[in-house]
């Protein structure tokens, strides 16, 4: 058998019709959203001024499966179905008896997957007669892809980027702009919840929480704009689970099943995105599969953060979800993976690792960039940052096969290219990426902060 990388292509009419929604499988439902000041559950009115009724209703939906509209479909097709491959290079330069097998996709026009779901939320919010969309990014692949979708709804895009991202990524605010996009360094001037921000730290680097703050606050205030996340809430993973979707059908053309499967994690977007549909149909008495979730180590929510309700953003503009967090007010280190600087985890993962049906792993920043050189050299795809975590865990998986003689099938989400990270690899070959360590008095006190709410 050559050691060549295998390539398996759905074709076209074979484009997922549905989403998948996991609530409708889970052994016991997720906590409620809280109303910060009532601290009752919060119902549609209260998230009418951020989000178009359809999204709000895909939020609390409970129904298995919610149909893709045709416009939606008809620009997936740009790029979907993407492809999986079977890393037969890779496993070569492991020497393992696993097979490896993953799913690619920077494929999409913005490099990542996280036009999955720009694209719907762009489309019902043009339904709803939306003018404006503002939103937050960390390392560009999210605010990219809503200008993508945007410009191609034809609605004004405010994205609030990390500032720290905004100075180590040019080309990604650059890609931004070129869909027509307004790209502004968080903290700002604009809002009020920036403008505290800089007066108690005028050199702050900036977090995904002051960005969604910035965002948050600027939505809330203009009756033609509303708000647009690209990971945590429920609809953003619902709208994700066509990487899954795809990836069960692949993997029987491959004539094989994942015993495991492995994805980075900040938000949870994309590790739902391909985990969920399988965990679903281990729930429905499906084959069992073990599901690993990679996290950096500098910002490590699934390993050391606390599960408990929290603000999803630092000025506490937002409703309160039970989510594993390290506390709204933490503030990462300027680590490259900037997609997964966020301070809590996705609900709806946190809740299934309360529950024992996933893991999690955290790696350091060497590490994880010495395994995405190595999936390079083998493969020929430079990975992104984030996604460099989740080669990490796959590497790992397949190096414990071959130290115990099992000759399991690993899939992961290489969920993005790296074309427009490559000054952290610059850096890694120039000695100059180091392990930044948060600091522990830091997690303490934000930790410390969580609102109080009863069990």
């Amino acid at each position: 058998m050559s050691d060549a990388t295998v390539k398996y292509l759905l074709p076209e009419t074979d484009l997922p019709t549905d989403w998948y929604n996991i609530v409708a499988d889970l052994p016991t439902p997720p906590p409620p959203v809280l109303h910060p000041g009532t601290l009752k559950p919060v119902g549609p009115a209260d998230l009418a001024p951020l989000f178009p009724e359809t999204l709000i209703l895909q939020e609390v939906a409970t129904e298995r499966r919610i149909e893709i509209p045709q416009p939606v479909r008809d620009i997936y097709r740009l790029w979907r179905p993407t492809p999986l491959y079977r890393a037969r290079r890779l496993e070569r330069a492991l020497d393992t008896p696993a097979r490896i097998f993953y799913k690619y996709e920077g494929v999409s026009p913005a490099g990542s997957h996280k036009p999955n779901t720009a694209i719907p939320q762009a489309f019902y919010n043009k339904e709803a007669g939306t003018r404006r969309i503002a939103t937050e990014t960390g390392a560009g692949q999210w605010g990219s892809s809503l200008a993508l979708a945007g410009s191609l709804f034809g609605i004004e895009i405010d994205i609030y980027m990390v500032k720290v991202s905004y100075h180590q990524k040019p080309y990604r605010r650059a890609l931004m702009e070129s869909y027509g996009a307004r790209c502004v360094p968080s903290p700002s001037l604009e809002t009020a919840a920036g403008r505290a921000i800089l007066a108690a730290n005028p050199d702050s680097r900036g977090s995904l929480g002051i960005a969604i703050s910035e965002a948050v606050e600027m939505a809330a205030s203009r009756d033609d704009t509303k708000y647009a996340l690209g990971s945590v809430l429920n609809h953003v993973l619902l709208h994700q689970t066509v990487i899954g979707e795809e990836a069960i059908d692949q993997m029987a053309m491959a004539d094989a099943y994942p015993d495991v499967i492995v994805a980075c994690t900040g938000g949870g977007s994309n590790f739902a995105g391909l985990a969920f549909p399988f965990l679903g149909a281990k729930l429905r008495g499906g084959p069992d599969v073990r599901i690993v979730a990679v996290e950096p180590a500098a910002c490590p929510s699934l390993t050391r953060g606390r599960y408990a309700y929290d603000f999803g953003d630092t000025a506490g503009l937002t409703p309160l979800t039970k989510m594993h967090t390290l506390g709204s007010t933490f503030m990462p280190p300027g680590f490259h993976a900037g997609g997964l600087r966020y301070h809590g985890m996705a609900p709806l993962v946190s809740h299934i690792k309360e529950l024992g049906l996933v893991e999690a792993v955290a790696y350091r920043q060497t590490e994880v960039f010495a395994a995405g050189v190595q999936f390079a050299r083998a493969e020929g795809i430079v990975p992104a940052p984030e996604a460099n975590h989740a080669v990490k865990g796959a590497i790992d998986e397949a190096l414990r096969c071959k130290a115990d003689g099992q000759a399991r099938t690993i899939l992961f989400n290489l969920s993005g290219h790296g074309h427009f990270d490559m000054q952290s690899y610059t850096d890694y070959f120039a000695g100059k990426l180091e392990d930044i360590d948060y600091d522990e008095g830091d997690l303490a006190q934000a930790l410390a902060g969580l609102p109080k709410v009863a069990d």
